[in-house]
């Protein structure tokens, strides 16, 4: 197979993401042909169009208009992108709640979803839902705890692998209201030109400084003081535990790598 180059992005707001980066390059580093540039944004744009495939774990990361052409184009000409989590989420903090501004929509549609809200954190059941080597032999499983169940828009051809049901409340956000009981979606794959995404949204992971954008910042962005949080109440260890997940991040870089079909 020869070397094989891939970029993990790791970063943004609200999350911990120090432990993901550790546990995905640990993860990465059971690949002996697999060498990984790291970075903190999209901004590289010449380093992920060089590479063959690329992970992402990232949570309100904006992508300018050239970066988000960078990654349309690397999926488009047939590369292979493993999106975790919080990708596909953007927030706005209003009085009346979060939103999710409908501002990145080619990015997006390159991904095949925006995040819009979620329940709140705990423990759901995930099962199956195609006939797929990615999921073969697993059957149905519980993410770990305070993790998050995302509530999505979907653009272009989706193709589930596992999901969840879900009908109820989200509160919190402006968008609230989800009274109509539907599958859900946790692993889905999207075709996209000669490319693909992969898509995994359980992942969710904060500890006690990650509300703040930085030392002294505020959290959720300008003009949002009252939702700072020095010190965040408690820990929200997600998924990251639970055998099943990690199994489905293992699946998800030999896709990424090439060894699992693209669709």
């Amino acid at each position: 197979m020869g070397r094989i180059d891939g970029y993990l992005v790791c970063g943004g707001n609200w999350h911990d993401f120090d432990y993901p980066r550790l546990r995905l390059l640990e993860l990465l580093a059971e690949h002996e042909e697999v060498r990984v540039l790291v970075g903190r944004d999209f901004r590289d744009t010449e380093g992920i169009a060089g590479c063959r495939f690329l992970v992402t774990y990232t949570c309100d990361l904006r992508p300018s208009e050239a970066e988000v052409e960078n990654l349309a184009r690397f999926v488009e000409r047939g590369g292979r992108w493993l999106a975790l989590h919080g990708t596909n989420a953007v927030f706005e903090m209003e009085a009346d709640g979060v939103h999710s501004p409908r501002i990145l929509r080619r990015y997006m549609e390159t991904l095949g979803s925006q995040f819009i809200a979620h329940p709140p954190v705990g423990r759901y059941p995930v099962w199956p839902v195609a006939d797929h080597p990615l999921v073969e032999g697993l059957g149905r499983w519980e993410t770990g705890d305070a993790e998050e169940l995302y509530l999505c828009e979907y653009f272009g051809e989706i193709r589930p692998l596992m999901a969840t049901r879900f009908a109820g409340e989200a509160p919190g956000f402006a968008e609230a209201s989800w009274p109509v009981e539907r599958e859900w979606p946790v692993l889905y794959l999207h075709p996209f030109g000669e490319g693909a995404v992969l898509y995994l949204t359980p992942g969710h992971r904060r500890r006690k400084y990650d509300m703040l954008v930085a030392p002294g910042g505020e959290a959720f962005g300008s003009g949002a003081g009252r939702f700072r949080f020095p010190e965040y109440p408690r820990f929200e260890p997600g998924s990251w535990e639970v055998p099943e997940y990690l199994e489905l991040l293992r699946r998800g870089i030999r896709w990424a790598k090439g060894e699992y079909p693209l669709l």
